[in-house]
């Protein structure tokens, strides 16, 4: 029993294991088909808002098609107006051109007619002007060339003439305008700077306790004084003049060498060759240091700083050499203060000025030491201490041997002159002076038309008296120029030189 109902339990199991198996298959088909049946309709009503947008957007670009459309159409129709309307204008336009065209046409025929009536005309009247030339040729005597030459002879004449005068006068209102402007800045300036001058002379006196110093200084045999002299180079003058003895020196340095060195040994007591030597050394060496404390001085008197200190000690040495009798130092310290003043009445560089007028005459103080001219000593110097371009330019300018570059250049150029040809600055002595004149009345006699000539004023002016039938009235002022270039050119002389031509025609007769 027990074996048959075990197959009969398995086969029971087995039937509802199928049952439950088909149930589940079935299940699962009407699941399937539910959700089959679920896409189809979400598939149907996709297609639908599908054809629904497509047919949306198709309607919403035909719209904008059809607007765009009719607004192109706007357009041309707006430009096919616009053309008609242009095509308008250029038949009109075209229509004038016709005219005016056909207007030109007639004006140029009746200009054509009129040409060669005027030409007609230009051949009778030429020939009338032909016919009377050579009547009027007959009736002269002369060509028409030759009577076209004096007439453009005497027309360049009378404009030669219309032109000097006219030159003259704008020259003449160009110098008194300017040198009432100069006038002005010189009279500020020298009002501000009007010191007293000494004459430089080439003699010092030192005074001694009582005459009978002076045996000492002379020494036995003339030793003494021998000894002074060789180390100074200096003479040394003892004669009748009580308690005094004169140093004489054409040279200021080495007369105040010899100066304090004989006041050394006239307090010390000691004279003799030994000492004498001694002394003039260490004179020497102290005047070392008081050349460069009078350059310092000098330089912070007038304002000009950065000097190399050998040229401050040149400076200082400038206190002990003359020129024409006036101090170098004391003029180069007037000279930068009139450029200072006058470069400040002008608007110019003050600073750069008075370090100009400071060093315009430097090489001054080599003169006596080194061979060439004071000029080419100032341009070494100042070349070899690194100064401005303006520095050696104001120099050779100042001089008549380069043109100035700046205005302060021409300022210390002005100041030069003024500082030079104040009354008692400088003197000359009487030879230079009797050349001087001599030559400025050989120059302007030297000229065609000068009957005679003279130097007046000290040398500063020249009278010039011209023949009257050989130099006229507008002669007169090129002649004057010309000889006033022509003494600048060859002559050296302090401050300025008036020149005056004078041209009188006298009429004589006598009554019987």
């Amino acid at each position: 029993m027990l074996l048959i109902g075990l197959p009969l339990a398995w086969l029971a199991g087995m039937r509802r294991q199928r049952n439950l198996t088909t149930r589940k298959l079935g299940d699962a088909a009407a699941e399937s088909r539910r959700v089959v049946e679920e896409a189809q309709k979400a598939a149907e009503t996709r297609l639908k808002d599908a054809a629904l947008e497509a047919k949306e957007t198709v309607l919403a670009a035909r719209q904008d098609l059809e607007r765009e459309t009719r607004e192109r159409q706007r357009e041309t129709q707006g430009i096919e107006r616009r053309l008609i309307q242009k095509e308008e204008q250029v038949a009109r336009r075209l229509d004038q051109l016709d005219r005016r065209d056909r207007d030109y046409a007639a004006k140029e025929e009746m200009l054509a007619g009129r040409e060669r009536g005027i030409k007609a005309l230009e051949d009778r009247g030429q020939a009338l002007l032909e016919e009377q030339r050579r009547a009027l040729e007959r009736v002269a005597g002369l060509t028409a060339e030759e009577a076209k030459q004096r007439l453009l002879t005497q027309m360049t004449e009378e404009a030669r003439r219309e032109a000097t005068l006219i030159g003259m006068r704008l020259e003449e209102e160009a110098r008194e305008a300017a040198d009432r402007k100069a006038r002005e800045v010189l009279a500020t300036t020298i009002q501000r700077l009007a010191p007293d001058y000494t004459v430089e002379t080439a003699v010092s006196i030192v005074d001694l306790p009582s005459d009978d110093m002076k045996g000492r200084i002379i020494g036995r045999e003339g030793r003494n004084i021998r000894a002074l002299e060789l180390a100074t180079g200096v003479d040394l003058i003892v004669d009748d003049t009580p308690e005094a003895v004169l140093i004489s020196a054409y040279d200021p340095y080495r007369r105040e060498i010899a100066r304090l060195a004989l006041q050394r040994l006239i307090a010390d007591g000691r004279i003799h060759p030994a000492r004498i030597e001694e002394v003039v050394e260490k004179v020497k060496k102290e005047m070392e240091q008081h050349l460069k404390e009078e350059g310092d001085r000098a330089c912070f008197e007038v304002g000009v700083h950065g000097l190399h200190p050998e040229l401050v000690k040149l400076v200082g040495r400038l206190k002990y050499r003359t020129s024409y009798g006036q101090n170098c130092l004391q003029h180069s310290k007037e000279v930068a203060w009139l450029s200072g003043m006058m470069a400040a009445e002008v608007g110019a560089d003050v600073k750069l000025a008075k370090r100009c007028g400071l060093l315009h005459d430097i090489g001054k103080a080599l003169t006596h030491e080194q061979e060439g001219s004071h000029v080419e000593l100032s341009v070494d110097v100042v070349t070899k201490y690194n100064e401005p371009r303006a520095v050696l330019n104001t120099i050779l300018a100042g001089h008549d041997e380069q043109e100035p570059e700046t205005i302060e250049a021409v300022l210390v150029e002005a100041a030069d002159g003024v500082s030079a040809a104040r009354p008692g600055a400088r003197r000359d002595v009487l030879e230079s002076y009797v050349k001087r004149v001599k030559t400025m009345e050989e120059i302007a006699r030297s000229f065609k038309g000068v009957e005679a000539a003279y130097a007046i004023q000290a040398g500063r002016e020249l009278r010039i008296i011209t023949k009257s039938d050989q130099v006229s009235d507008l002669d007169t002022y090129q002649l004057a120029k010309d000889i006033s270039k022509r003494i600048e050119a060859e002559m050296q002389y302090p401050g300025h030189i008036k020149v005056t031509v004078i041209r009188e025609h006298r009429a004589t007769e006598y009554a019987r």
